[in-house]
């Protein structure tokens, strides 16, 4: 029998990651203790399988989406969404993966287009840079030069986003491949539009990390520097089911189109909670530059959580920091300014290190580069949102395929009761 080709492995690879789900992932479904699945299992109510080089017990999403429609039938049906079922991005054991791949492997060889392309259809063959009709560029350009000077970066994407909506005749057109094709130029049209930092160069290539780099800082585009901007550029490209993807999901499940889902993504980015959370980790690291022990007493005295620390998901370690730090630390040796930024990340990171919550988080990976590299003080959130935008899109075509308008959370209402006439005469 003819044994399977690397590439066959790995595809069966891929699809055990897509069809099994963690222990972890499986309470979380259920909506019970972990120690509960292991009784499941004894009860001989769920299987455990134990994949070759994985730790832990794997279950199949089929045979746990039949347990967990058992027990809503035997509850009163709310009409609430509980879950949604998606294969672009998983988040288990402090790994992110798309597409059953490994974010920070893809950061490491692929290009921003590819990987967009990935969650929009499962394809990384394709490593052609983003078109952006000139035409269409001028008029976006028109259009920021109409705003005031200290309109944020990310002002600036949401006015060239409306820009590039009303110039599409067919922006109303769901088709999977006219909303990839379509996004394609918007996002290319959204980075050539905005203005260069004064002083820089111009863009040497059409990749969107090379377009970027000169809209963020005047530091000199070293092909090192900005194959950072590319990686982080990848890792921040989706993040599962965060607020704005929620936001940009619950647009497409009422059928607005491409611009109404970025809208709404963008709409939930600016929250320091979110999208702006780099921001403020910036300016954290601006006073531990100047103070790194004074600056982290100063926040200890007031914050129970310090900006850039800590994540709601994973537990030990950020994977995305992980990388985009390992990255910046090996070339910090040739830059002073880097080199500071990052041994004051990892000074104040050894001294949290037995807190709860205690290791960096992306946020304060994107404000070291962001320090390191001269970069704007907004540059972070903009990275943030232009990556982003290829997870709202992937996340958008896969709502597209289900019904339409299918949330509907259940308010609990708790104010005053309702009153008749009759009441209110006495």
């Amino acid at each position: 029998m003819t044994g399977r080709t690397g590439h066959d492995a790995n595809e069966a690879g891929q699809e055990g990651v897509r069809h099994h789900l963690t222990t972890a992932q499986v309470a979380d479904r259920l909506g019970v203790r972990q120690e509960t699945v292991y009784a499941y299992v004894s009860r001989g109510l769920l299987t455990s399988h134990r994949e070759p080089g994985r730790r832990g017990s794997r279950f199949s999403v089929a045979e746990v989406e039949a347990l967990a429609g058992a027990g809503r039938e035997r509850r009163t049906s709310t009409g609430v969404l509980e879950r949604i079922r998606t294969e672009i991005t998983l988040l288990a054991d402090d790994r992110l993966h798309y597409r059953g791949r490994d974010a920070v492997d893809l950061a490491s060889s692929c290009s921003a287009e590819q990987v967009a392309r990935l969650l929009w259809t499962g394809n990384l063959t394709d490593h052609r840079p983003f078109a952006a009709p000139d035409e269409l560029v001028r008029a976006a350009r028109r259009a920021d030069r109409a705003l005031p000077p200290a309109a944020r970066l990310t002002d600036r994407i949401r006015v060239l986003l409306t820009t590039v909506a009303i110039s599409d005749p067919l922006r109303f057109d769901l088709d999977e491949g006219s909303v990839t094709n379509r996004t394609e130029t918007l996002v290319g049209v959204l980075v050539r539009a905005l203005p260069l930092v004064p002083g820089a160069s111009g863009p040497s290539s059409a990749a969107l990390a090379d377009q970027l780099w000169p809209r963020l800082t005047a530091e000199e585009p070293t092909e090192e520097a900005v194959d950072h901007l590319r990686a982080a550029l990848i890792l921040l490209a989706d993040h599962d089911l965060a607020a704005s993807t929620l936001a940009a999901r619950l647009a497409a499940s009422t059928r607005g189109p491409l611009y109404s889902v970025v809208s709404a993504g963008l709409g939930a980015v600016e929250g320091t909670a979110h999208g702006a959370a780099s921001g403020v980790a910036y300016r954290f690291l601006r006073e531990a530059l100047d103070d790194t022990l004074g600056a982290l007493a100063d926040r200890l005295r007031v914050e129970s959580a310090l900006p850039g620390f800590g994540h709601r998901v994973y537990t030990a370690r950020d994977p995305r920091a992980e990388a985009l730090l390992g990255r910046l630390r090996e070339s910090a040796e040739g830059s002073p300014r880097l080199a500071q930024a990052v041994d004051v990340v990892d000074t104040i990171a050894d001294r949290l290190r037995d807190r709860p919550g205690g290791f960096p988080n992306i946020d304060l990976a994107l404000a070291a580069m962001q320090h390191g590299y001269r970069m704007r003080a907004d540059a972070g959130e903009a990275v943030f949102a232009v990556a982003r935008i290829a997870g709202w899109v992937a996340h958008a075509l896969e709502e597209y395929r289900e019904p339409g308008v299918r949330f509907r959370p259940a308010g609990v209402y708790v104010g005053p009761p309702p009153t008749s006439d009759a009441d209110d005469d006495r």
